[in-house]
């Protein structure tokens, strides 16, 4: 089961990147205005925003101000006007002003703005909608009402935006319904009537709305929902209403006027900062006359997911070494992120911060429960073999547990038995005093201990008075038969140097017997499930503890057998044994004192 954890913890981190809540898509715009605020500045040449001031409200004394004004600002312009201020009643300076701009907007191209509201709309659509598949209506952003103009120009279009969850206005609907009935956006007007077409075409799938279009122009790509995105990049050039009626710019196809007069038209809030409606029509008409409008192509949720099961695929493969998945998973998150840029680069919008999330999220809880095992782990090793191996291994076994097999192996072994002569008469004079035999136990141990870790030793177990050590595990060592005898002979110089001290000290002498044997073996861990204890096994551990028991029978205190010789040590024959169960003779040695010899 616990095998599974990883792979259930991917699938669940899945599931919520499909279920893709609600700060998941927080996530997801903010993202998508760091890509758009990656883009280099545009300067639109085709449209020149107008604004009406403080200065043109001042001159004119107040606002609303009279629609002679919007006369003459339309008279002037040489391309396709754009009036973003609604004006639902008659001038209040009287029918002479309504009249003069009924005649200017028979004359001249113009698109008034209506806006949604909640009173029943008294118009329809301006312009037919030519419905291409299902019906839209159920994918378009709906409102009560439609708050109309007192005039009608050649075109009439909304300049309503739509906020996203977090208040912002990213996506602009170019259609939108109300009462049944379908209506354009300002900008998309705006395109209409400057390239002369009588209509649209709108075309819906299973999924939502696919795209719109005007005849004899290209194919506008939109959400589901019939929005396309504004951007932050765009400039465009602009003047007052009072330089504008004293020198218009020349040149511009599409002139938009709006409102920006501190107090009368509240900005919008964008991606980009508060901007004014004219200039978010603005914004997304350039975007449909030069086709540059971001889009969230129909693969990209697919791709996503894709994305999110590789890289969580991936990252389980190398989940055992985070120095391994750290580099993996920091790669793969900038992969994505620069596939998302590129991507951007051609207008597409691919969101990869569900998988940037999912991935991290991923990537972070195995993380974690990696280093939760090992920590555990190393603390196992520590608890296992703190007290039988030299420190030094010990934090080598912990930094790498892979050098471990703790499930058992067949290994060449040193073994080195060493066992106090004479102990019972020993403990025999401290029957009156075991905290005092205890404590010359303790004392013989230490001492002995000491240069069994030293030599790189392990040591397996204390029985009472006798010490079972080995050489090349749980690492391996080089030239382990040479280690345990510089091993044994230090024990029998340390021991000496103890017994001086006990001597003085008016204690008991204390003499050992050792016997050391080199063979094969199987080493690991023995015991039950919930105790085990790392030893081993073999007829190599029988003879070396046969050699140590005799000792006494050999008037020894060191019995080597024949295959832990070593060059650089003069040996000394002493017979040839048979083991229990075995038929072939082992040649036995020893080393004396005052014939030592070293290389």
């Amino acid at each position: 089961m616990k095998k599974l954890y990883n792979p259930l913890i991917g699938a669940a981190l899945l599931a919520f990147l499909v279920w893709n809540p609600l700060p998941l898509q927080i996530l997801e715009l903010k993202t998508f205005d760091w890509l758009m605020s990656t883009k280099e500045p545009v300067q639109d040449t085709m449209i020149l925003l107008v604004d009406l001031d403080e200065e043109i409200v001042k001159a004119y004394g107040g606002y609303p101000l009279p629609r002679s004004l919007y006369s003459q600002i339309i008279s002037r312009t040489q391309g396709t006007a754009g009036i973003t201020v609604l004006m639902p009643d008659p001038d209040i300076r009287g029918a002479v002003e309504d009249e003069y701009l009924s005649e200017i907007l028979s004359i001249y191209p113009a698109v008034l703005a209506y806006t949604a509201s909640n009173q029943a709309t008294q118009v329809g659509p301006h312009v037919g909608t030519a419905q291409l598949g299902g019906d839209p209506s159920k994918w378009l952003l709906t409102y009560p009402g439609i708050l109309r103009q007192q005039h009608n120009g050649a075109g009439v279009g909304l300049i309503n935006s739509s906020p996203e969850i977090d208040g912002i206005v990213r996506r602009v609907p170019l259609v939108v319904g109300s009462e049944g009935k379908l209506f354009p956006s300002f900008a998309l007007e705006m395109l209409r009537v400057g390239v002369g077409d009588p209509s649209y075409q709108i075309k819906t799938e299973e999924t939502g709305v696919e795209w719109l279009r005007i005849p004899n122009f290209p194919v506008i790509n939109t959400d589901s929902n019939a929005r396309v995105w504004i951007t932050s990049n765009i400039k465009f050039y602009r003047q007052s209403a009072a330089e504008y009626l004293q020198k218009p710019v020349e040149g511009a196809a599409f002139v938009i006027v709006g409102v920006t007069a501190e107090g009368v038209v509240n900005p919008v809030p964008t991606a980009s900062g508060a901007i004014y409606p004219h200039e978010i029509q603005a914004n997304v008409l350039h975007h449909l006359i030069n086709g540059t409008s971001p889009v969230k192509p129909a693969w990209a949720d697919a791709a996503e997911l894709g994305a999110a099961l590789l890289l969580i695929v991936i990252l389980l493969v190398a989940a055992s070494n985070v120095y391994f998945s750290l580099p993996i998973f920091l790669s793969s998150i900038g992969g994505l992120i620069y596939g998302s840029w590129y991507a951007y680069q051609s207008s597409y919008l691919v969101d990869v911060t569900g998988t940037l999330v999912v991935s991290f999220l991923f990537w972070s809880i195995i993380t974690f429960r990696s280093f939760i095992q090992q920590y555990f782990m190393r603390m196992e090793i520590k608890k296992q073999f703190g007290t039988y191996v030299s420190p030094d291994l010990v934090k080598k076994l912990q930094k790498d547990p892979s050098l471990l097999r703790l499930g058992g192996e067949t290994k060449r072994l040193t073994f080195l038995f060493s066992d106090i002569r004479g102990f019972t008469p020993i403990s025999e004079k401290y029957q009156k005093n075991p905290q005092g035999l205890t404590y010359l136990i303790n004392r013989f141990l230490d001492n002995q201990t000491e240069i069994i870790l030293k030599h790189g030793g392990t040591i397996d177990k204390y029985m009472g008075d006798c010490i079972m050590a080995f050489w090349n595990a749980p690492l391996d060592i080089d030239d382990q038969e040479r280690k345990a005898t510089e091993c044994v002979l230090e024990m029998r110089t340390a021991l000496g140097e103890l017994n001086e001290r006990l001597r003085e000290e008016g204690l008991e002498q204390i003499n050992t017997g050792a016997g050391i044997n080199t063979g094969p073996c199987v080493v690991g861990n023995f015991g039950s499930s919930s105790r085990f204890d790392y030893s081993v096994l073999g007829d190599a551990v029988n003879l070396a503890a046969r050699l140590e028991s005799s000792c006494k029978e050999y008037d020894t205190d060191l019995i080597i057998s024949e295959h832990s010789r070593v060059d650089g040590y003069e040996y000394e024959f002493i017979d040839e044994v048979t083991v229990k169960g075995k038929s072939e003779p082992v040649k036995i040695y020893t080393i004396q004192k005052n014939i030592l010899t070293s290389t």
